[in-house]
């Protein structure tokens, strides 16, 4: 099993102050973990290319990129909302997310790899096609789903996002698309505060509420995304990992724990194997205690790579 571990310097470049959560320190935290553990050095790594502006419109209005690129600050950081900003490289990071789903897309079309993490930031699954919120300026899964289906003919495309906040900014660019399901689990009622009903057929909706533990999420998961992905049948599976339903997370009340993380991805997997040759790609979200981000981010690499939990 060829594991793609794809990131990039980048990354590190955007920050939106010293107390914001989504910083520079959670790629640390997870390249410290895995090199700690030895999962990184069983990947093939490599560097993300920034996304083109083509790639990028396929699901961002070009008027919408213009006017991103124009709030861009010379120097300091500029604020889009109340918890997003921007400083000087905070969209060069982004082109650098994106693009680095749109690489991992190319390697499991290729045969280059079995399966790929993007271990990348700002994330992207609250970035609606025409408005930057929660983090997230471009909607890097969707730029990778517009790059499966323009560049290979992909005409089932499964997104599946376990994150503690629904993506509605993917469901805001593929609301009544057939050719993509998407599954979002979080926990309910919280932000992002829209999209929470499901309205759309390829929308699979599992509200958590405060509290639920491994096995009520476990059997929410089988209950409501396999019955889906079965009958869906995706020829490439999408990950939002967004680790932060994580018990240690500040930003939440879930109680996952790391295995569950493990569990998630095994179960991904499966159904990878079952209808896309094996294709899986998977692009970091939230996750903000760092130490179980990197315990997370682990036991997902872990699955990935068809290593036992516990090893």
């Amino acid at each position: 099993m060829i594991t793609a571990y794809i990131t990039h310097p980048d990354c590190q470049l955007h920050h939106m102050g010293p107390e914001h959560p989504e910083s520079p320190l959670r790629l640390d935290a997870i390249r410290a973990r895995l090199m700690l553990s030895g999962v990184l050095q069983q990947t093939m790594q490599s560097d993300a290319v920034e996304a083109t502006e083509e790639q990028l419109a396929r699901v961002h209005p070009l008027r919408h990129l213009r006017a991103l690129d124009k709030c861009v600050p010379e120097h300091g950081i500029v604020t889009l909302d109340s918890d997003t900003m921007m400083n000087p490289n905070s969209l060069k990071a982004a082109r650098v997310a994106a693009g680095a789903v749109v690489r991992g897309v190319d390697q499991v079309f290729r045969h280059q790899a079995d399966n790929v993490f993007c271990a990348v930031r700002p994330p992207g699954h609250h970035a609606e096609a025409t408005d930057a919120m929660g983090f997230c300026f471009y909607n890097n899964v969707a730029v990778g789903a517009a790059h499966a289906r323009a560049k290979y003919g992909a005409r089932k495309i499964a997104i599946l996002d376990f994150d503690v906040h629904q993506c509605n900014g993917t469901i805001d660019i593929f609301k009544d698309d057939p050719e993509v399901l998407v599954c979002t689990s979080f926990q309910y009622p919280f932000y992002p505060w829209r999209y929470l009903r499901s309205e759309w057929n390829n929308v699979v909706n599992t509200p958590l509420h405060a509290g639920t533990d491994s096995a009520a999420f476990r059997q929410a998961i089988e209950d409501d995304w396999l019955p889906a992905l079965h009958a869906f049948k995706p020829e490439i599976v999408l990950v939002s990992a967004g680790f932060d339903a994580h018990r240690e997370d500040p930003m939440a009340e879930l109680n996952l724990e790391d295995e569950d993380y493990h569990w998630i991805t095994l179960m991904a997997l499966e159904i990878a194997a079952l209808y896309a040759d094996g294709r899986l790609v998977s692009v970091l979200e939230g996750g903000y205690d760092l130490d179980s981000l990197g315990r997370s981010a682990e036991a997902h690499l872990k699955a990935l790579l068809g290593l036992p939990f516990g090893e």
